[in-house]
């Protein structure tokens, strides 16, 4: 079994680097040392006593967002140097350079062994139903009461053994525009709002309000992706190995066939800058799709003092619960840091002070259900960075009762890249409909060969 999940690992692997052309490495602003292949970020250790365990703790990321918060909240142990090999996520460049690194754990000589490794909600099955990630419970960790439990149940393979956790919850809610929403809907009050919108007819409806008032509803095609494809009933690969469409994904193309063809929404990416660009105070748009790391990741212009809105937004459920991303620790097989693993893990979830900052300094909503609580239930906390004071904690706390860990596959990440990525192209107006379905048809066939797709 082990040697058939190498097997897999390294195919997918190949794969990987085939639809990404092996891409550019990310390197930190720190001075660089070479570790386990590529550039890393030294940060030299101040604290606590050094064990008999490793002196250097080697770290896979695909961004700086989870490293700031590591330099921030947790104190290294006295003479343990941590090294981060970034990679960017786009076209699966990080998996495939992560891959070739967990390929060579085992021979690899212990200071440039992985000891842990950051994973999407979109492909973190492919390692925890691997050999290269390790039972947390092996190094004494357990996972505390106040986790949710989405977020273990992700981390577990399907023998339902954790290897990993999440510092954060990632319910996700429509971030509204309220002088927009003023003008469109007659009032910026988010039950009034909320109650305008809380389905997808009701949305489509003001979708067209909205236009006829000079305004966008969404700024790309892409935007309500994830509010879709959170919630389907059926993965995007079956038991047999074919390519299948959920209803949700059906509905999601067709909303967007309807918004671009009305002028509801922009044709840019979700990620592109002609959809960011909205976000400053004269931007059209009055609605955006997001978790709370959307704020700090997406939202910066919104939060420019010269040219954004800050406190002209509030957030609300929107038509349906869905979630978005979020960022796990997995502890990687043959690590010389086992209790290093565990204080990190530790002071991620159940250290509430740590969780406390990540909400007041950071404004995330952390995987610690009484630190949320506490937040929720507090009629003194409100969210002044980029919303008008609103208490988002307690909005996200709602949301995140109704999350569910279901039909996702280890294909997820470059198949809901791939879909958005072709149908781009025909919203662009490069290719007709029928092609840009046949292009990624054909995407899916090159990037991963044992996928069946339609003729």
């Amino acid at each position: 079994m082990k040697k058939m999940i190498t097997l897999l690992l390294a195919g997918m692997m190949v794969f990987s680097m085939a639809a990404c052309g092996g891409g550019q490495k990310q390197e930190t602003s720190a001075p660089a040392t070479e570790a386990a292949g590529s550039e890393a970020a030294d940060t030299e250790a101040a604290g606590g006593e050094a064990s008999d365990q490793g002196k250097v703790f080697n770290i896979y990321a695909w961004n700086e967002e989870f490293k700031g918060f590591f330099e921030k909240y947790y104190t290294v142990p006295e003479g343990v140097t941590v090294n981060w090999i970034i990679n960017p996520s786009d076209g699966g460049v990080y998996q495939q350079k992560l891959d070739e690194a967990l390929l060579n754990q085992e021979n690899a000589p212990a200071d440039e062994k992985i000891d842990m490794f950051l994973a999407e909600a979109d492909y973190i099955g492919k390692y925890v139903d691997s050999p290269y990630t390790m039972d947390v419970s092996s190094f004494g960790f357990t996972n505390a009461d106040t986790e949710y439990e989405y977020t273990i149940k992700a981390a577990s393979d399907q023998s339902g053994v954790c290897k990993g956790v999440s510092f954060q919850c990632c319910p996700a809610a429509v971030i509204y525009r309220k002088s927009i929403a003023k003008d469109v809907l007659g009032t910026d009050v988010p039950e009034e709002v909320q109650a305008q919108i809380d389905t997808w007819e009701k949305f489509d409806a003001v979708a067209a309000q909205a236009k006829e008032k000079g305004y966008y509803m969404t700024a790309s095609f892409a935007e309500t992706f994830r509010a879709f494809s959170n919630n389907c009933t059926t993965p995007w690969v079956d038991a047999d190995g074919n390519l299948q469409f959920d209803d949700q994904i059906t509905a999601w193309m067709d909303q967007t066939d309807n918004y671009i063809q009305n002028g509801y929404t922009l044709t840019a990416g979700v990620w592109d800058q002609e959809k960011t660009d909205q976000m400053y105070a004269k931007g059209k748009t009055m609605c955006f799709f997001g978790p709370a790391w959307y704020y700090n990741f997406c939202m910066t212009n919104a939060q420019d003092p010269e040219e954004g809105c800050p406190g002209d937004w509030c957030i609300v459920k929107g038509p349906q619960a869905y979630f978005w991303g979020g960022t796990w620790l997995l502890a990687a097989t043959g690590s010389d840091n086992t209790e290093m693993l565990k204080d990190i893990f530790e002071t991620f979830t159940s250290n509430e002070e740590v969780c406390s900052n990540l909400v007041e300094q950071d404004n995330q909503f952390p995987n610690n259900t009484a630190v949320v609580e506490k937040y929720a239930n507090d009629p003194e906390y409100g969210n002044t960075a980029i919303l008008d004071g609103q208490n988002d904690i307690a909005i996200f706390a709602e949301l995140a009762k109704d999350i569910k860990w279901e039909n996702h596959t280890n294909y997820d990440q470059l198949l809901n890249e791939g879909l958005q990525n072709k149908l781009q192209e025909y919203y662009n107006g490069s290719v007709d409909k029928e092609t840009a379905l046949k292009n990624f048809y054909n995407y899916v066939k090159e990037t991963y060969a044992n996928i069946n797709v339609p003729e």
